[in-house]
């Protein structure tokens, strides 16, 4: 017995005891969908871990490409199953860095199948023993350039050279839907990503004020859901008109409040589209004091105007932590391309940081929105953006 397979680890996964089948049968079917077209095996449970058979000819580059993305995979690598032979097991070791060359290298046992005869230990010394002998390399235990993983699981032993980290968290599918208030800026878009790791399905809005504004920015949010659709399969966003509400603000307000009445009318939409989508939380990209209506003050008086939970993933981060991940999960260069956002569209120089909500509520009850709020809710287009490796333009539903 011998042939290519991708083996792939979880983490938090197996600390869900009861419920971890279904978890284990969801990152499967995950699993299964972003590698349709790679011409490999189903992938399958085993004791502990995943396995995929790589079939002939594997593009391992393209498979990884799409499993560091998948949501509830702490690390995966190419391996080889062989026997439980130790004989066979070194062969593959020596097979799996022909041509390579390094100073040090360990050895790195599992045996999960206490039924093999020797202790991990014993493995790593025999094995280890053998390839020091026909390369000449340095064992280091603690800072090796090479690390052989070796694991004896039922009733076969992989041997892999390889480890890549996954995206952590949890299976897309397992933590129920939410709507995400999407911008073309940093914040949302990683916001977003944090939440759709715990195992959310995110659905996106996104507001324009189309024509008085370009449509860099809808497209921006297109390119922006087109990469997080990577993560969690397929994504579904709103395109929202806000430019009616946003004149009707700008003409029958006071001008410090603007910001705030903008962001309690979005999320009133939001939450909207929530029921429609039957989810039951809303996700914004808030940072506390980042900007002026982001003070715990505005926060508050914003957050009153729906009865939806709102998650804010970014709520203690600082900006440099932002951008970190958002170039990590390659939403950055989209988001820093210049546009013309709704929400900085009639914005005014010194804006309400310290908000009140009765203040807001008067305001709020001498104007009347609900046919500029039925009027945006009933044109909202919606797209169903795909990951980035599968073909064909965005859909529009």
């Amino acid at each position: 017995m011998k042939r290519q397979v991708i083996v792939i680890h979880y983490g938090e996964l197996g600390l869900k005891k009861g419920n971890r089948d279904y978890f284990e049968r969801r990152l499967c079917r995950n699993i299964d969908s972003v590698l349709a077209g790679c011409s490999v095996g189903r992938t399958r449970r085993i004791s502990g871990r995943l396995l995929v058979d790589a079939g002939r000819d594997p593009d391992f580059g393209e498979i990884g490409r799409r499993l560091r993305r998948v949501f509830g995979i702490a690390w995966f690598g190419e391996g080889e199953i062989v026997d439980q032979d130790l004989d066979r097991i070194s062969n593959a070791v020596w097979s799996a860095i022909a041509g390579k060359s390094f100073a040090s290298f360990r050895i790195d046992t599992r045996r999960p199948d206490k039924r093999f005869p020797m202790t991990s230990v014993e493995v790593n010394r025999i094995v280890g023993a053998d390839l020091q002998e026909r390369t000449g390399w340095r064992v280091d235990l603690d800072h090796a350039e090479l690390v052989c993983r070796i694991e004896l699981v039922d009733g076969m032993a992989i041997v892999s050279t390889v480890r890549i980290d996954g995206a952590g968290g949890l299976p897309t599918g397992t933590g129920g839907k939410v709507v995400v208030l999407l911008s073309g800026g940093i914040d949302s878009p990683v916001a977003a990503w944090k939440i759709a790791r715990r195992g959310a399905r995110a659905v996106f809005v996104h507001f324009h004020s189309a024509p008085h504004t370009n449509l860099e920015s809808q497209d921006k949010a297109i390119r922006i859901a087109r990469v997080l659709a990577g993560y969690q399969m397929k994504s579904r966003l709103y395109m929202v008109p806000f430019l009616d509400i946003q004149r009707r603000i700008l003409v029958e307000t006071p001008i410090g409040t603007r910001v705030i009445l903008y962001r309690r009318f979005m999320l009133r939409l939001a939450e909207q589209i929530a029921l429609r989508e039957r989810a039951r939380v809303l996700v914004t990209g808030d940072s506390l004091g980042q900007v002026a209506s982001q003070t715990l003050e505005n926060i508050d008086v914003i957050s009153r105007a729906v009865r939806m939970p709102i998650l804010r993933p970014l709520v203690g981060a600082d900006k440099q932590e932002i951008v970190s991940v958002a170039r990590s999960i390659g939403t950055y260069e989209i988001s820093i391309l210049p546009d013309q956002d709704c929400c900085s569209l009639f914005v005014p120089k010194h804006p309400e940081t310290r908000a009140r909500l009765d203040a807001i509520e008067a305001i709020e009850a001498q104007i009347d929105l609900s046919s500029e709020m039925e009027a945006a809710l009933g044109s909202a287009g919606v797209l169903l953006q795909y990951p980035a490796y599968e073909a064909g333009p965005v859909r529009q539903l």
